[in-house]
Parts: C-alpha cells; sequence; structure tokens
C-alpha cells in the first residue's frame, strides 16, 4: 500500500527535477533570512545562484549539532514566530537543546509524512494504534500521534511510562499496531509476561519502532515476544521527527527516505567527502520542504548506508540500512572504533542471553577498559558456575573474534538492569566522570 502514490513512485529523473527546483528555493530563502546561513555560504565563498545541480550542493557548508546550540533557542528560524505554531526540542547530554519551530505547512507534512510510513507498515484507518513513544517536547509522540490522525487511524495517545497501564490498555483497547522504542516494546512484553499476561494472544498485528539503534535480532525477539512484524521507522528531532524514512512491509529491506522532501548524502565523517551510494558513512540531511527550521546539509552522526536497489512495493525513492551506530557514539577501545550496537548484535546471538546489557568504559592507568554486564535466563543462572563460566568464555571471545578488542564480561541476574521507558541507556562511560 502506498499513501501518495504521484509522489512516491515519481521517476527518478522527476524526483530529481523536483529536487533541485526545491534546494535552489530553500538555499535562496535561508541566505535571505538567516543569518547564519547567510555568514556560513558567504564564508565558503559560495552564493545561492552557484546552485544549478544537485551535484553542487556539496559546495555549501555543512550544518552541525554544535550550529544548532550555539543559535540557541530560535536563531536558525526561516520566519517570524507569529508563523510558528509549534515547538518541539531534544535535550542533548550536555550543552543547550536543540530547538525546532513548525509551520502549519511544516506541521501538515510532517502529518503526511509519518502517514505514508504508517501506511507502508501495512497500517490502515480501520486500525487502532497504540503510541507509547513519548509526548511533550520529544518528537516521537505528536509526530506518530499527528500522523495516525491523518491517516484516519484511532489513535490511542499513552506516552511512555505506566507499563501496567500500558499492558491493561493493550488488553482491553485491543490496538492492532503499537509505536514506541524498541527497546521500551521488550520492557512491555517482559513485564506482560511476568503479570501472567499472554502477550503473543494481544490483537497487535505491527510493531513500528525507531529512536534508537537495534539489531535485527532484537526485531526478531520482539516479533516472537509480541507475535507481530516488527519495521523500522526513522527521524531526526532537528530535521522534522519521526518521518523521514520508514521500511516498507514488502521489502523490509532498509528505510525509504521521502526525497521529494529532504535530500540524504553519505559522507565520510572524519574528511567530510561525498560517498557514492552502498558505501557506509554518515548521513547528511538537507530538508527541501521546510518552513520554520530548513536545515542545509546537517551532519545526523547517524552512520548508514544508501541503496538504490529497486523496491517491490513500487516506491521510487533510496533506501538506508538500519543505522548501525552513531559517529559521536562510538567507543574508542585501545584504538578500536566501536558501536553499542554491534556488540548487542553478537550477544543476541548468544543463547540464553537476555535483550537487556550495559557497556562500562573505564580506564586504568592510561589503558581504557570494557565491562559488559548482561542478563542471563533465569533458567542458566540458577545452573551451575561453570556453565555460567562458560558463556562468559563465549560472550569474551566472541567480541574478540569479531570487533578485536578484549571485554571483561559479567553475568547478572534477570531484571538487574534498569529498564527504559524511553531511549535505552547502553553506555556508562566513566572515563569522563
Amino acid at each position: 500500500m502506498i499513501y501518495n502514490e504521484e509522489a512516491e513512485t515519481l521517476p527518478r529523473e522527476a524526483l530529481k527535477a523536483l529536487q533541485l527546483k526545491r534546494l535552489q528555493q530553500v538555499v535562496h530563502r535561508v541566505y535571505h533570512t538567516v543569518g547564519f546561513y547567510r555568514r556560513a555560504f558567504d564564508q565558503a565563498g559560495v552564493d545561492p545562484d552557484d546552485i544549478k545541480s544537485l551535484d553542487d550542493l556539496r559546495k555549501l557548508p555543512f550544518t552541525t549539532r554544535e550550529d544548532l546550540r550555539n543559535n540557541y533557542p530560535f536563531g536558525l528560524f526561516a520566519v517570524p514566530m507569529s508563523n510558528v505554531v509549534r515547538l518541539h526540542a531534544s535535550s542533548g547530554t550536555t550543552g543547550k537543546a536543540t530547538v525546532v519551530g513548525y509551520t502549519r505547512r511544516d506541521i501538515e507534512n510532517w502529518s503526511e509524512l509519518v502517514a505514508r510510513c504508517f501506511t507502508a507498515a501495512g497500517i490502515t484507518k480501520n486500525d487502532i494504534i497504540h503510541n507509547a513513544y513519548g509526548y511533550g517536547l520529544f518528537t516521537g509522540g505528536l509526530g506518530a500521534h499527528y500522523g495516525a490522525e491523518k491517516l484516519g487511524a484511532s489513535v490511542i495517545p499513552m506516552s511512555g511510562g505506566s507499563t501496567k497501564r500500558q499492558i491493561t490498555i493493550l488488553q482491553d483497547f485491543g490496538p492492532t499496531a503499537i509505536c514506541c522504542t524498541p527497546s521500551y516494546a521488550l520492557t512491555i512484553a517482559e513485564a506482560g509476561t511476568d503479570l501472567g499476561v499472554d502477550m503473543k494472544s494481544l490483537k497487535l498485528r505491527v510493531g513500528v519502532f525507531g529512536a534508537e539503534p537495534w539489531s535485527e535480532k532484537m526485531r526478531l525477539q520482539i516479533e516472537d515476544s509480541l507475535n507481530i512484524i516488527a519495521l523500522n521507522i526513522y527521524g531526526l528531532s532537528e530535521v522534522m521527527g519521526p518521518g523521514v524514512a520508514m521500511e516498507c512491509i514488502e521489502g523490509r529491506s532498509g528505510m525509504h527516505i521521502f526525497e521529494d522532501h529532504f535530500i540524504v548524502e553519505t559522507i565520510d565523517p572524519d574528511t567530510g567527502e561525498v560517498l557514492p551510494p552502498g558505501e557506509p558513512g554518515e548521513l547528511v540531511f538537507t530538508t527541501i520542504t521546510k518552513e520554520a527550521f530548513p536545515l542545509v546539509r546537517y551532519r545526523s552522526r547517524d552512520i548508514s548506508r544508501i541503496s538504490t536497489d529497486f523496491c517491490r512495493c513500487g516506491r521510487t525513492f533510496v533506501k538506508m540500512d538500519r543505522v548501525s551506530g552513531r559517529s559521536d557514539d562510538m567507543l574508542i577501545i585501545r584504538g578500536v572504533n566501536v558501536f553499542p550496537s554491534q556488540i548487542e548484535s553478537i550477544l543476541m546471538g548468544i543463547e540464553g542471553v537476555e535483550p537487556h546489557y550495559q557497556l562500562v568504559v573505564d580506564r586504568v592507568d592510561t589503558l581504557d577498559t570494557l565491562e559488559i554486564q548482561v542478563e542471563v535466563s533465569e533458567t542458566l543462572f540458577s545452573d551451575e558456575v561453570k556453565e555460567l563460566q562458560n558463556l562468559e568464555k563465549r560472550i569474551k571471545k566472541d567480541i574478540k573474534d569479531y570487533l578485536g578488542i578484549t571485554a571483561q564480561v559479567k553475568l547478572v541476574e534477570p531484571k538487574t538492569i534498569q529498564r527504559s521507558e524511553g531511549k535505552a541507556t547502553r553506555v556508562l562511560d566513566k572515563r569522563n566522570i
């Protein structure tokens, strides 16, 4: 199923022509309305009239999260506040929040993009959507909510938290679709099972999960725990919120990026060099329809790969692989680059290991250390000490074989690691404490 067939199945040449037209418009607009961009373009020696093809995009300077924080709160807005109908913000772990504004048309476009995502997941106006993304300044809750209403589906505005109440609503209201972070989906499934609820007997048939990196093994675990189809949605608060890209139920081999609203590039995160499709790198987004808060070449810090392969769903947009990590949460352990999601993939392939873990990074004298705290199943934990020791050795060996690093492994009892009601906190880095 396709929500907007005309837009989502545009021939590539027509799509590129549309992108160029919108790119030229947005470059002119930010140059004349946003002081930051005027200064940045002038410093780079580029004029808006220099953008004559899509390849000319690389002439423009990057925009970074630091630029957003330096212009806090409204310094990058391209319209007066009288035209802004909503504000969202993402709270970083350090520094000021990044603030995003939306005009009425921005909200309409965003709602359609999320409606496209739900349609790609096989959701229709006949479905009931249990929305457990957080409401408030975070874009997830309201983004999914407006998309569901645009589609005409019934939406339950649960937000995050109150897990027992979530389970009661899932039982009583009979939603057929659920939206939340993948880690919270597992938390709900686990909590329901502990309460004696048969989570596989709910009316749920599909889940739309995002806001944090997750592995294919975690997808299988969610699908098995809830007896649903689990699909990946992608978005960034700064670029729009959820709805930048979505996995379709027909393909399930990457997320279609809605290129009539966003131009995507892949770059080498160290050099900034633009990479060809198929090579993994950092995703860079340019918004070409946003009015209040347009961004030019925004460095997402998300590491992924762009694919131009044909998809049987009929959408002509390029696809992105699931995010393998972020260039700014990458761990460097004794010179080796490691993403938490890589470790998760290894752990999820080992029998008896639960999908709950935490990485503790420290420094002893001048050497970095990594300890992997991971829960094991109740049966295994109550087993012989020798079995636990063998499991520790297996995890250490797999981490060494696949990632080339030596890690300490600490097996802990079930439910020992703190559960998340939003994004899971996977890394505790003591080197900065």
